[in-house]
């Protein structure tokens, strides 16, 4: 690429850069005035790009990289709010603590949690296995138990699958009878990476 190529190429950069700027700007203030009702950001982390989604209840949704995630925002948008954009200020504390969390530097997570996308009966599963702390594991027969309900083992694990708060509401530290890794909405590569990262799984 000669210098009169990268002259040409120097203008379209700087309004591409502009617009990003401008929409970020838009984004703020529409968050400022409280017309956002469900805030979105991307961010880094060991299992690949995370979308965290906040509203001003709190942290009602995090989304893998995948066509999982389109799934999320249209969810969000038909059972929460269609005023959902991207705006990462509302977000900046549950992506810090989520940061934190995979430096190891954090085990429990201090998030207000808004449970629109959650059911009664998966609240209660997820009430369960968030008593299962950083590094340790249960099984889905034990929530089961917990939950007063020993033989709906496969309904726990039907309600972990739909689970719209991962890792946060860990249902990664669930497992099989035997101690097998079954079941993950984010896949299975994941939830070992997340049992890694605690200990849990050598």
């Amino acid at each position: 690429m000669n210098t009169n190529d990268l002259r040409r190429l120097a203008p379209a950069r700087d309004a591409a850069d502009a617009s990003r700027t401008a929409a970020a700007r838009r984004a703020a203030l529409a968050a400022d005035e409280g017309l956002v009702d469900v805030a979105l950001a991307t961010m880094d982390s060991p299992i690949g790009e995370l979308l965290v989604a906040v509203t001003p209840t709190g942290l009602v949704a995090i989304a893998f990289d995948d066509d999982y995630r389109e799934r999320v925002v249209a969810r969000l948008t038909r059972e929460v709010s269609p005023r959902v954009m991207e705006a990462a200020a509302p977000t900046d504390h549950a992506r810090r603590e989520l940061d934190e969390y995979f430096r190891a530097d954090r085990h429990r997570f201090d998030l207000s949690l808004d449970r629109r996308l959650i059911g009664p009966f998966a609240w209660k599963v997820l009430q369960a296995t968030s008593r299962v702390g950083f590094g340790e594991l249960a099984t889905y027969g034990e929530i089961a138990r917990r939950i007063d309900r020993p033989t709906a083992a496969r309904a726990v694990g039907r309600a972990l699958g739909s689970n719209p708060i991962p890792i946060v509401l860990p249902c990664h530290r669930i497992v099989g009878a035997s101690g097998a890794l079954t079941g993950y909405a984010g896949g299975l590569p994941r939830k070992q990476t997340l049992l890694r990262l605690e200990g849990s799984l050598i």
